[in-house]
């Protein structure tokens, strides 16, 4: 598989550096790293409005950050859950990302975070997302947005957590979402796909390292047949919100989430996969080292201009 050059570069200094793997990192090592990307990201766009606010879930009171474009309201609003594999990430990383999609979409992004694993396992993060959803239909109208017009968006396991959340609001019967955009989602644990095998190693994140993060999320092995878990298990996908799926060429998880977004087609929702070929998981959060990853923003743009404009309320 031909790697865009700024992805092989990228690659090449890394190992350089002598990066280890993520299955051979603590937890805060982990986290470390993850946190770094920022140093690989564009300058991050000024918008009209940024403003912090707090989301209760399990007890406690969460971080949420949300972007105001400029122009007049009420706005679309997309959620954003950030990655991480469910172990690091916060809303620092995802900043810039989400200040490019706020202002591309014309949209509020809210970045949410939740309480990660290994300190607290699953259902915590899948319990909070449902959370921050629900915060943003009651809230997001007092900052200039349309709750009736929600897209929700997420990145690895933030891309889990968007399928998760999907489901939920369906069975739940709301909030309802316009739409859901999932970047290079981790979809199932268990999945046996090419792609788990062609990069095994040396493409950022391997097939181990998936397993460590898998490993440090779920209370159990029986964890993996709950839909809220592992959305591929849900008895039925019928009723979702038109989807966009997002995957990387070079990457491990790339078969399992083409493979969910062809069980989407098959149950009949409105579904758009993209593949981009020469880039790797994470590229969303890499537009300063990898430019062609911008790409990936204009997609995710046009999407959510698409399904809040013209798309009915499911």
């Amino acid at each position: 598989m031909a790697l865009d050059v700024h992805a092989a570069e990228l690659i090449a200094g890394l190992q350089a550096q002598g990066l280890k793997a993520f299955e051979q990192m603590t937890v805060d090592e982990a986290r470390a790293v993850v946190a770094t990307f920022t140093g690989l990201q564009a300058p991050p766009e000024p918008v009209a409005r940024v403003e912090d606010a707090h989301y209760g879930s399990g007890g406690e009171e969460i971080p949420l950050r949300i972007y105001v474009p400029g122009g007049p309201a009420p706005h679309p609003v997309v959620l954003y859950f950030h990655g991480g594999g469910f172990v690091a990430g916060d809303l620092d990383v995802v900043d810039e990302p989400a200040r490019a999609v706020a202002n591309g979409a014309r949209a509020i992004v809210v970045a949410a975070t939740y309480r990660r694993a290994p300190e607290h396992r699953f259902p915590a993060a899948a319990d909070d997302a449902a959370a921050a959803l629900q915060w943003v239909a009651d809230n997001v109208e007092h900052y200039g947005g349309d709750p009736r017009n929600i897209v929700i968006m997420g990145d690895s396991a933030g891309g889990n957590l968007a399928a998760v959340t999907a489901l939920r609001a369906r069975d739940a019967g709301g909030p309802r979402l316009r739409g859901q955009v999932l970047i290079y989602p981790v979809i199932d644990p268990n999945a046996e796909f090419p792609s788990r095998r062609e990069f095994a190693e040396g493409y950022v994140i391997g097939a181990g390292d998936l397993d460590w993060f898998w490993n440090n999320y779920l209370s159990s092995p029986a964890d993996a047949a709950h839909p809220y878990a592992v959305p591929s298990r849900a008895a039925s996908l019928e009723g979702l919100p038109p989807a966009l799926v997002l995957t990387t060429e070079n990457e491990v998880a790339r078969d399992e989430a083409e493979a969910y977004a062809e069980s989407l087609r098959q149950a009949g929702v409105d579904t758009e996969a993209i593949r981009f070929d020469g880039l790797l998981h994470g590229a969303f959060w890499m537009s300063g080292a990898v430019p062609q990853s911008n790409e990936m923003r204009s997609a995710v743009v046009e999407f959510v201009k698409k399904v809040t404009v013209t798309a009915p309320v499911l």
